[in-house]
């Protein structure tokens, strides 16, 4: 899988959010988009999964055939802190639920995906009764368990605790190896093992460079 941005761009009424961004995404390879709170990471990072639509310039999905934008969602999963899971599901409804949707990677099942969160005393309960960390690892489950060929975390550390975090480490490792990785986050601790380091800024310079003067 590739994904290629050439001179995208992305704005809100008047305010351009990034400018001008040429940028490449391969298969086996983590990436990190960095920048402070309100810098556009989690912008880039939408509009790089299809769920944003460019303003200007390009994005190009390759596989073994051309994916359309349109189709970009069948290929990629996602996990931020703003987005919610059905509280009113026990944990195992929702990965079976979730699953009708995308399949599961092969060879995990339900039960064994429960297990690996380390989360089978509460597989049976209602995920509204689970506290924030806990919620945070349903989601970072079902992004990572999700048989997608991209992956896209927005500060997936959030509310976890050290043993969370060391889950999360263990699963990027385990389960993420020959993926599209791209995780956004202004913590090392999110993106350590991230082989590239994409500075979100440096498109907002780009922004200030085709202003007219």
């Amino acid at each position: 899988m590739k994904i290629k941005l050439t001179k995208a761009g992305k704005r809100y009424n008047r305010e351009w959010i990034f400018r001008n961004a040429d940028l490449e995404f391969v298969s086996g390879t983590a990436y990190a988009v960095t920048g402070h709170n309100g810098s556009g990471k989690s912008t880039l990072l939408q509009s790089i999964g299809g769920m944003l639509q460019l303003s200007e310039g390009k994005i190009s999905y390759m596989a073994e055939t051309t994916i359309t934008p349109e189709e970009a969602y069948l290929h990629t999963s996602f996990c931020a802190p703003y987005l919610d899971v059905i509280e009113e599901m026990t944990l195992l409804e929702f990965l079976r639920f979730h699953k009708q949707f995308k399949p599961l990677l092969k060879g995990t099942t339900e039960k064994e995906i429960v297990a690996l969160l380390g989360l089978e005393a509460a597989a049976h309960k209602q995920v509204r009764y689970y506290s924030s960390g806990m919620k945070q690892r349903v989601k970072l489950g079902q992004a990572i368990f999700s048989d997608t060929a991209i992956v896209l975390l927005d500060e997936p550390c959030s509310n976890l605790d050290e043993k969370g975090i060391e889950l999360y480490h263990s699963l990027i490792a385990n389960y993420c190896t020959n993926r599209i990785v791209i995780i956004c986050s202004n913590d090392p601790v999110e993106y350590s093992f991230c082989k590239e380091v994409i500075p979100v800024t440096q498109f907002r310079e780009n922004i200030k460079r085709n202003q007219p003067k």
